[in-house]
């Protein structure tokens, strides 16, 4: 391996590093926060403040307008200097929060539709400009190797803000605690994202001014990206969202709450995004489409194997981790198993798109807006059969996640075959042996849930699940490329100023 191909991988596993590592600090995080919604407001409440979140945050997306991955490649060509860049960026995400807020506060009913407008429920899109800017902060500072910032403010600040003020407020409004929890956590991450931001690029100097032609121009570039970007999103919610066309409030609680869990294990693939983007961006600058189809290919194992480590932790034991939310969540225990697979079956596709929206945007947004058609004909074909048949909500919500996951499958292959036409190598991360590892951590899951009170599943069951999964896949399933992910050497980081970054990389990526 060529010494750049080396720190290139080395970037990549200090990435892994961390993602991993903010998996934890999330599980440690959200799960107290699902049990107070759960059992302290309900599962009612819980799926009126999910709609409503659900409608936010697809806004959010939408207004950060690509730059999330294409800031990256802004950066790794741009001969200004990068504070001006990144400030640029964050006018486009004000303009484009600010019209999605204004929307959604004139028409909130798209927030609630199925329930009245309580207290200051209207003003919630306010929070849509905090929320994009700091998806935009993380993303500079990612660019610069400082994925640590995204750690503090995901995966610690924001999920415990949350938890403790939901649960400080139960005492006070089980109407709105929730919502004003959730305004609140926005706001603490903003700040823990935009000081460590702020710090590394500064403010703008006198010298900067903004560019109206070239801040739209950017806009105008990365529509594809802001559309990939919001179809993944969506993909990820429009079950939910046609599921609560066809079922009770309570339900739709049940199955978000579903989702929050599988939402722990699916974080490790976007949290790798602003790591991945720039070791992308140079490599295709350089026309190295080989080492790229290899740097994908090396991510979407590790992410491959980290959901398959949530499939079996997650889904063997359903039924206890469903009931730590509460009793009544219970019933969405089989949705969980099937979302959880839905992961595995979408990982290879959804690193694939790392490299696609950069070397073929249009071609990766007509798979994915073909990927959001036919899983919105799926679920409701499903949902619609499984009332047809009288089954009950339970099937109804197994429904809904099942048609997520042939449409991600689907996806999954259509982009990794595109890619690896594209770039000239393979990019599936799928190995065999993968299937022994799974098989003996599945087969101490199984006697943890047959043999062990469901207390003593839920924590040595869980901990022996994860124990045996990580020793075989490091015996059976892990080369030496694999063990860099656990070497706890720096990685270089990219240079801080537009002018070194233009030198060395030279042009721009190509794009179809």
């Amino acid at each position: 391996m060529s010494a750049q191909a080396s720190s290139e991988l080395a970037t990549l596993a200090a990435g892994g590093r961390t993602s991993f590592f903010g998996f934890l600090l999330r599980l440690a995080a959200r799960m107290p926060f699902l049990f107070i919604a759960g059992r302290m407001y309900g599962a009612d409440a819980l799926g009126r403040f999910a709609y409503a979140v659900l409608v936010v945050e697809f806004a959010a997306q939408v207004a950060t307008m690509g730059l999330k991955r294409g800031l990256a490649q802004q950066l790794a060509t741009s001969e200004r200097d990068h504070r001006f860049d990144v400030w640029d960026a964050m006018i486009v995400c004000a303009v484009a929060s600010l019209i999605a807020a204004g929307v959604l506060v004139l028409f909130p009913q798209a927030m609630f539709p199925n329930s009245a407008l309580n207290g200051m429920d209207r003003l919630l899109p306010l929070v849509i400009l905090p929320l994009a800017a700091s998806d935009i902060a993380l993303s500079a500072l990612a660019y610069r190797g400082d994925l640590g910032a995204t750690v503090r403010a995901r995966s610690v600040v924001e999920p415990w803000a949350l938890g403790i003020t939901a649960g400080a407020l139960a005492f006070v409004t089980t109407r709105d605690g929730l919502i004003i929890a959730y305004v609140a956590s926005i706001g603490a991450a903003f700040l823990a994202s935009m000081i460590p931001m702020v710090k590394s690029f500064g403010f703008p100097t006198h010298e900067w001014r903004p560019r109206p032609g070239l801040i739209w121009d950017l806009a105008r570039r990365n529509t594809p990206l802001a559309a990939a970007d919001a179809i993944e999103w969506a993909s990820r919610r429009i079950d939910i969202a046609i599921l609560g066309l066809f079922v009770s409030p309570s339900a739709v609680g049940i199955y978000w709450g579903a989702q929050q869990v599988v939402s722990l294990p699916q974080k490790l693939k976007t949290t790798f995004d602003p790591v991945l983007a720039p070791v992308i961006t140079q490599s295709l600058g350089k026309g190295d489409k080989i080492g790229v189809a290899r740097h994908i290919r090396q991510v979407a194992f590790w992410i491959t194997a980290a959901q398959l480590l949530g499939l079996l932790m997650f889904g063997i034991p359903a039924v206890g981790v469903m009931g730590v939310i509460g009793p009544a969540f219970v019933m969405g225990a089989g949705a969980l198993v099937v979302l959880l697979s839905a992961e595995v079956f979408a990982s290879t596709g959804a690193v694939a798109e790392a490299a696609l929206v950069y070397v073929a945007r249009k071609r990766n947004m007509m798979i994915s807006i073909g990927t959001i058609i036919l899983q919105a004909i799926l679920c409701a074909s499903f949902i619609l059969i499984a009332k047809g048949q009288g089954l009950s909500e339970f099937w109804q919500m197994a429904a809904a996640a099942f048609g997520l996951l042939l449409a991600l499958f689907a996806a999954s292959i259509a982009k990794a075959w595109l890619a690896e036409r594209l770039l000239g190598g393979p990019v599936v991360g799928w190995r065999w042996t993968l299937v022994p590892t799974a098989a003996l951590a599945a087969a101490v899951g199984w006697a943890a849930v047959h043999y062990l009170p469901e207390w003593a599943t839920m924590t040595l069951g869980m901990t022996a699940i994860f124990a045996t999964y990580v020793a075989a896949l490091w015996f059976f399933a892990f080369g030496p490329e694999d063990r860099e992910l656990f070497r706890l050497r720096k990685a270089n980081n990219p240079p801080r100023n537009g002018e070194g970054d233009h030198a060395q990389h030279g042009g721009g990526a190509p794009s179809a």
